[in-house]
């Protein structure tokens, strides 16, 4: 019988992680009348046993604060643990040493909050033996198991609002404006703002471009009176038959790829082509802190209350995952490894070809 959880929150942060802590910790002490121990900044509090025992008030006032209160960390894999002595550095299997710790404090399951390679190494604690259930966070919106990460619709919000103030500044001086926006291989975050913002261009990783349709795009504006443009470009978006616009290779990092600069790309070949002042604006982590909206305290609340009623049934190893208006659950051996992107024939992107959006195919 359950009678002790653990909760973690891995990965990069974003708004809703502590909307899921305070339905974890509530639940768990007000319906089942469980304990609850925190690990601070992820895996690396699992394995270091970094804690803290939670009472009801630590979570009193969190629901509509940023980040999270355990901290996190995109850096330290458990399975691939970095260690360093006299100055050498080594990467070290440590989830033997994590198992230890969890069994040490009598956890009869661990509630693990994270995107798809914190979810990874969830899977593997299961396949260890441990009790695990995910609960999918990312502002990218990029897990398959479920319709929608918490974060995201506030990350979207955010990214509509900056559109919308662009739109006045193009408006103005006949400019056209990029935004970049996150979201690494997929769009969903630049489809989603660019038509809640009215975008002229939307540029995604699963449809590379053809920067000369984009300016022709952009002239054909100006030829109908049209004197501005708004362009939306994904972080991952790229030409035809070209490359990732890197920022810089961290190999410290589990995943040392970094993506960026692709609107300053992507800027200056319109300008080129078209005569027309560009200027560009890097949202980035922007779009990962702050307040969550309604819709994200909403779903973060019903993904922890439904992490807590499974692992009260028993039920482990499952990711649980909204599927249309239902909070559901599905095997964690389902829920990584398979990116989820915008379909190129896909209802989004048609209706935004519909109301004359470009995507420079």
């Amino acid at each position: 019988m359950v009678r002790r959880l653990g909760v973690m929150t891995g990965g990069g942060d974003c708004p809703g992680l502590n909307a899921v802590l305070r339905a974890v910790v509530k639940t768990a002490m007000v319906k089942y009348g469980y304990e609850v121990i925190g690990f601070r900044d992820g895996y690396r509090g699992l394995v270091l046993n970094d804690y803290v025992h939670f009472k009801s008030g630590d979570v009193s006032g969190i629901l509509d604060k940023g980040g999270t209160i355990l901290g996190s960390s995109n850096r330290d894999n458990p399975f691939k643990f970095r260690v360093e002595n006299n100055g050498k550095v080594n990467y070290v299997d440590m989830s033997d040493k994590a198992m230890e710790n969890v069994n040490a404090h009598g956890i009869d399951c661990m509630i693990i909050i994270g995107g798809d390679g914190t979810l990874t190494s969830a899977r593997d604690f299961s396949r260890k033996g441990m009790n695990v259930i995910g609960v999918p966070k990312t502002i990218d919106n990029d897990l398959s198991a479920t319709d929608t990460t918490f974060g995201f619709m506030t990350a979207v919000d955010t990214a509509t609002e900056a559109i919308d103030k662009l739109h006045s500044t193009a408006e103005s001086h006949h400019r056209v404006m990029i935004l970049e926006v996150m979201g690494r291989y997929a769009g969903w975050i630049a489809l989603t703002a660019g038509i809640a913002g009215g975008a002229d261009v939307i540029l995604i990783p699963e449809i590379e471009y053809d920067i000369k349709k984009v300016a022709d795009s952009i002239l054909q504006r100006k030829v109908e009176g049209k004197h501005f443009s708004i362009v939306v470009v994904a972080e991952g978006a790229k030409e035809i038959k070209g490359e990732l616009t890197v920022s810089k290779v961290d190999e410290s990092s589990p995943d040392p790829i970094r993506l960026g600069g692709v609107g300053n790309k992507v800027a200056a070949e319109i300008e080129k082509l078209t005569g027309i002042e560009t200027r560009v604006t890097v949202l980035g982590h922007l779009q990962r802190g702050g307040r969550p909206n309604p819709y994200d305290r909403v779903l973060s609340t019903r993904y922890g209350v439904k992490a807590v009623e499974l692992a009260n049934e028993g039920k482990f190893g499952l990711m649980v995952s909204l599927r249309g208006n239902e909070v559901t659950a599905e095997p964690l051996e389902d829920a990584v490894g398979t990116l989820k992107q915008v379909p190129p024939d896909g209802e989004m992107v048609c209706i935004a070809k519909s109301v004359g959006v470009g995507f420079g195919d």
